[in-house]
């Protein structure tokens, strides 16, 4: 149940800082119903079982449909919930459109979405549109007017959808979105993050091993090597930017109080998805003659409206290993994530000096980490996976507004299709679209700032 504070703070946000042009019942402080919540998922590969693992664990959450055209998936997916001796959802598998049927039914609160990115928005919209609330994996749209399609849908129907950034909880970008707002960096001047992970082996990948061989993709594809590295055939652009681009976004309050305005983009040649091929296959496979269009290293760079720069790197085609490459700059100090340092004028011991982020860490811990640390230590990602999901399902349990919404989900993956344009343009500067339509002004922080989010 809701204490009276917290019900004014579901209001207060509601009305100040939900982003919304309109005001669906949902955002009223109404009553949760039933205290069972009741998901459904469409894709059940690697990535949706790994949301259903998660909501196994709960008691509060009962799975009643899942969809999934690839009956192994679905069949593992029914193992793993017999044996958490749950009853088995209804499974909906006749072809690519088999979820607007399950869509139909009257028995889903909330539907997870982990399937390939182009039937991210078609799949959220469908969802939206039965009065349902969507969670979405990343990144949420491929094109430009997918994320106003994003928007439009849930500001016609008053239904909610989150993307499903996990990265949003990490446990150091938390602890610096406390600092921040705290004021330990001072101004914030500047941020630096992106995604930097090698995934020659996911882009091929012929099943053979777990962690994937060869040089097949798209119908010879395993997983997401089937549908994924099309995508570096045929896009040039940062196709992948939300896992960097979130959490900065809430150090910076965009779209509360802050907005992107324009971005310009670079891409250096590509060489190492042929390379990797070449090295694989041999210099007579058949995919060592594909054009393979997206640069080795795309850099975005992005002006705030409140005069902050932020600098995005995406890397998936090098040798190299994983790094976000988060940097939190202001007045008053840095950190960096890669060797996890600090600098702090007038706190940091020694002038010009770096010092180790983990005593930091332990002080400026987030509560969200403080409270629920020995529950996520299980989940998937560091236990950034269990965050992510939680908040999804309490903003269904409480009807409230997801602290990750649509217009969230709307301008970060919208970088994808700007940069692509600015590549294309010789790096031309490229507007970024205010899909609040002006309510970032007034809109208020909310993520981070309750037990749920």
């Amino acid at each position: 149940m809701q204490t009276p504070s917290r019900r004014q703070f579901i209001r207060t946000a509601a009305l100040t800082g939900a982003a919304t042009s309109i005001f669906p019942a949902i955002l009223t402080g109404a009553k949760p119903a039933d205290p069972k919540v009741r998901l459904a998922f469409i894709g059940v590969g690697a990535r949706g079982r790994s949301h259903v693992s998660q909501a196994l664990f709960r008691d509060d959450v009962e799975i009643t449909a899942i969809c999934d055209p690839d009956a192994e998936a679905i069949s593992r997916t029914n193992a793993m919930i017999e044996k958490a001796g749950r009853k088995a959802p209804v499974a909906y598998t006749k072809g690519d459109k088999a979820f607007e049927d399950m869509l139909k039914r009257d028995d889903i609160d909330g539907v997870v979405i982990a399937t390939p990115w182009e039937w991210h928005v078609p799949m959220a919209v469908a969802t939206m549109k039965a009065g349902k609330y969507a969670g979405v994996e990343v990144s949420a749209t491929v094109t430009l007017k997918e994320s106003w399609d994003l928007v439009n849908a849930f500001e016609k129907t008053g239904s909610h959808c989150m993307i499903l950034e996990n990265v949003c909880y990490r446990r150091d970008v938390l602890a610096i979105l406390n600092m921040v707002r705290k004021g330990m960096f001072g101004e914030m001047t500047y941020a630096h993050c992106g995604y930097q992970h090698d995934l020659r082996n996911i882009k091929f990948n012929d099943g053979k091993s777990i962690a994937g061989v060869g040089a097949e993709f798209g119908a010879k594809g395993y997983s997401e090597a089937h549908w994924r590295t099309q995508h570096s055939v045929d896009r040039n652009g940062d196709i992948y930017p939300t896992h960097g681009l979130g959490p900065v976004a809430h150090w910076l309050d965009i779209n509360r109080g802050n907005r992107f305005m324009h971005l310009t983009s670079t891409a250096t040649k590509s060489r190492g998805l042929h390379k990797y091929v070449v090295d694989k296959g041999g210099p007579d496979h058949p995919n060592a003659k594909v054009n393979f269009k997206l640069g080795d290293v795309v850099t975005t760079v992005i002006e705030c409206a409140n005069g902050e720069n932020i600098v995005i790197i995406h890397d998936t085609n090098s040798p190299r290993p994983y790094s976000l490459g988060f940097r939190a700059q202001g007045t008053q100090g840095i950190w960096m994530d890669d060797n996890d340092m600090i600098y702090l004028e007038g706190t940091s011991p020694k002038p010009h000096n770096w010092e180790p982020f983990a005593p930091y860490q332990e002080k400026y811990d987030h509560p969200l980490w403080k409270r629920h640390v020995q529950t996520a230590e299980n989940a998937g990602h560091g236990g950034i996976d269990f965050f992510v999901l939680r908040a999804f399902i309490e903003s269904i349990k409480n009807k409230t507004a997801p602290p990750i919404d649509v217009y969230d989900a709307a301008v970060w993956s919208a970088i994808s299709p700007l940069s692509e344009q600015s590549i294309a343009g010789g790096s031309k500067p490229i507007e970024i679209p205010d899909f609040t339509r002006g309510k970032w002004k007034t809109n208020k922080p909310i993520f981070g700032l309750t037990d749920n989010y």
